[in-house]
């Protein structure tokens, strides 16, 4: 592992949520994607090819049970840590990722400042295995478990590690006074209307945006999207 930078694996069934995981783990320092995997069969296939430091999983996928990928992984000798992602929050599946040596688990939907949190929590823990010795005193251990803690992230967290992209929409959203749509923020930062959507539909999904609906006499709803009061 890079003393800079941890090498991720996302793994979601849904690419949209996916492409959100990804644009997240980006943001925050010292990590790059480099993977994407709809599947348990593709999961084990890009772990193994690419050992990536990280692996961001679902439990839910196609294929299969994204715990059991976690197993076949945590065997393997050199193995990756693991960040469970998931809707699931019924006991039996949180206590056998806890039980399989999952890192973290996460319930979706969850914001960027979660995720950061966690990151940074184990970025700082490798930073600090790779500056130990060949052994390790029980005060040694006991700051790595204390890292491995994230503290709870703030807003002005959220805020401050936003990609320049959305930290350029949200600034944009915040600037309306009220709201605003796709086209009004393409045209304030001078970007497309479709790379506006999506960045706005990412902080709406992280909880930085709230996103309402403003209906018309006739047609669809228009969508406009406004700071989330903290």
């Amino acid at each position: 592992m890079s003393a800079t930078e941890s090498t991720v694996l996302v793994v979601d069934d849904d690419f949209r949520v996916a492409n959100v995981h990804v644009g997240f783990v980006e943001a925050v320092p010292g990590f790059r994607v480099i993977g994407q995997a709809g599947s348990a069969a593709e999961a084990l296939r890009q772990a193994r090819e690419l050992r990536p430091d990280l692996v961001l999983m679902d439990v839910y996928l196609p294929d299969g049970d994204g715990l059991e990928v976690v197993r076949e992984l945590l065997a393997d000798p050199d193995p990756p840590a693991v960040i469970v992602i998931s809707a699931a929050n019924d006991l039996g599946t949180v206590r056998r990722a806890v039980q399989l040596g999952a890192l973290h688990y996460l319930v979706k939907p969850f914001g960027f400042a979660e995720l950061s949190a966690r990151l940074t929590a184990f970025r700082d823990a490798q930073e600090r295995i790779a500056a130990l010795g060949a052994a390790a005193t029980q005060d040694d251990v006991n700051r790595l478990f204390d890292l491995l803690r994230p503290a709870p992230a703030t807003p002005v967290e959220e805020g401050r590690r936003l990609a320049p992209t959305l930290q350029a929409v949200r600034d944009a959203v915040a600037a309306s006074g009220a709201d605003a749509s796709a086209q009004e923020v393409a045209t304030a930062i001078g970007i497309s209307r479709a790379t506006a959507q999506r960045a706005l539909t990412q902080l709406e999904q992280s909880g930085v945006l709230r996103l309402e609906l403003r209906y018309g006499s006739t047609g669809r709803p228009e969508h406009r999207y406004a700071v989330r009061k903290q």
